[in-house]
């Protein structure tokens, strides 16, 4: 979790039990615990899973409860854990992307999250087929059409409070809304709904990297029983509800997901993160008429007042036998402003260098100028932007490699004239490949390869209170 999203959240002086031990099985005893798992999962018919922090552990993110928790440390009197990157940059773990490979192949119906890293939305789970019951650190809503924003950057409130943005909608316009709850917010119905609706359908729920500590979500899982349905728990710690479960795996979720994946002889999507943002050229006349004033921005296409947390500067060239003195944009907003005369011609250079998190230093743009004089309104370049990010996609993968980029949207304005680019750009790549399951002295093995670096309750209709 992020340690802003801890911070935000009103103090309670009772957040559940924390520091929880933890447990690992026999090398030979996790290895037929996989197997097991893995034969379950191939019979379900209607396999939900249901996630917490200990999924998200490996992505750099820290939990709650662990023994180096938030809230663990901060009873300790300890300095809280350090992310190893920027929130906003957390890329998808084995076990996020092992999940993608299994809705793809239809196994996996439907997953229930209690994180709010927005990492199963990067990762590829189509949002029909998820629910965030604690919210999205990412994702702003319209309260008026019901709208959802994806951003990539972190929404600056919790607790369902107003942000600084409106919805895109020219019908609407309606104030946003973060999605993170706050721990007097009960559970949107938009998300338990579908949830329980999923886990009484489920023949097979499996419970992976949460303590189950937090109603009415830990609960959810109970519900596929009274149908015949399994329950699987994945966690290093112990829960309440191990009890009700068929199979109880102690072991890094990782290595067990890995496992079940190697065994269903099932290729682990590789994940590619692509970002977006825009080149906005404005040119007009002077008041003489005499020049052409113009102004460049790289701008976030969440809007221009919003951070590109991504991009760390920009470097700002011309063609050499232009006179214009190169640029170093270094602080947001990216703007610079030139002036021209009306028959120049030249090429505008841009480094787009990215900032920490990102597996690729930088990408190099061209862009055309020459002033056009036009009475005429230019129409939107229609371009197929799901194949042009497709094509993006595949490219990284094929080389092995980001920075690729890509033209998704072209607007044009004449009067005042305008041009709007979006580019998306590769900005990092992870591939996960399985191993041999056990090695010469039993412990399971596998290996991931990439491009970079890398309780309480909560009432339905009311706030959460401390387990009895």
């Amino acid at each position: 979790m992020s340690l802003g999203y801890a911070e935000k959240l009103s103090f309670i002086e009772d957040v559940g039990q924390v520091g929880m031990a933890e447990f690992f099985d026999p090398s030979h005893v996790l290895q037929c615990k996989i197997e097991e798992l893995a034969k379950m999962i191939q019979k379900s018919k209607h396999l939900v899973v249901f996630t917490g922090a200990g999924i998200s552990t490996s992505c750099g993110i820290p939990d709650f409860r662990g023994p180096k928790g938030i809230w663990t440390l901060q009873r300790e009197g300890k300095d809280l854990p350090k992310a190893s990157l920027p929130f906003h940059r957390a890329m998808p773990s084995v076990t996020h992307m092992a999940l993608v490979e299994l809705e793809r192949a239809g196994i996996l119906k439907f997953v229930i999250s209690q994180n709010v890293d927005g990492l199963h939305l990067r990762s590829g789970i189509p949002r029909e087929k998820l629910s965030e019951l604690h919210g999205d650190s990412f994702m702003e809503m319209c309260p008026s059409c019901g709208a959802e924003y994806l951003r990539d950057f972190e929404v600056e409130t919790i607790g369902l409070k107003e942000t600084s943005r409106k919805c895109s909608n020219a019908k609407c316009g309606a104030k946003l809304k973060d999605t993170v709850l706050d721990w007097e917010d009960a559970l949107p119905p938009k998300e338990i709904d579908p949830a329980e609706k999923h886990c009484k359908m489920a023949d097979l729920v499996l419970c992976l990297g949460t303590s189950l500590q937090i109603t009415p979500a830990c609960n959810l899982p109970l519900k596929c029983l009274r149908g015949g349905g399994k329950i699987v728990i994945v966690n290093l710690q112990k829960t309440p509800k191990d009890k009700k479960a068929d199979v109880v795996i102690h072991g890094f979720v990782d290595k067990v997901v890995a496992g079940v994946m190697e065994t269903l002889n099932m290729q682990i999507t590789p994940y590619v993160r692509i970002d977006l943002f825009q080149i906005i050229l404005n040119q007009s006349l002077s008041r003489d008429e005499r020049y052409i004033n113009w102004t460049l921005r790289v701008a976030s296409v969440h809007g221009l007042t919003s951070q590109l947390p991504f991009i760390g500067s920009v470097e700002v060239s011309f063609t050499d036998n232009h006179n214009f003195k190169d640029a170093v944009l270094d602080e947001q907003p990216f703007i610079i402003k030139r002036r021209t005369t009306e028959t120049e011609t030249f090429d505008i250079f841009l480094k787009i260098n990215y900032s920490e998190g990102c597996d690729c230093l930088s990408t190099k743009i061209t862009i055309p100028f020459e002033y056009e004089v036009s009475t005429e309104e230019h129409e939107e370049e229609t371009i197929d932007k799901e194949a042009v990010l497709q094509s993006l996609r595949e490219k990284a993968v094929e080389e092995s490699s980001c920075g690729q980029s890509g033209v998704v949207e072209r607007r044009f304005v004449s009067e005042p004239r305008s041009e709007t680019i979006v580019y998306a750009t590769v900005t990092n790549l992870r591939t996960f490949h399985c191993q041999q399951s056990v090695l010469a002295n039993g412990d399971l093995k596998w290996k991931m390869e990439g491009s970079g670096t890398t309780s309480r309750k909560r009432s339905r209709t009311g706030k959460r209170k401390p387990r009895a």
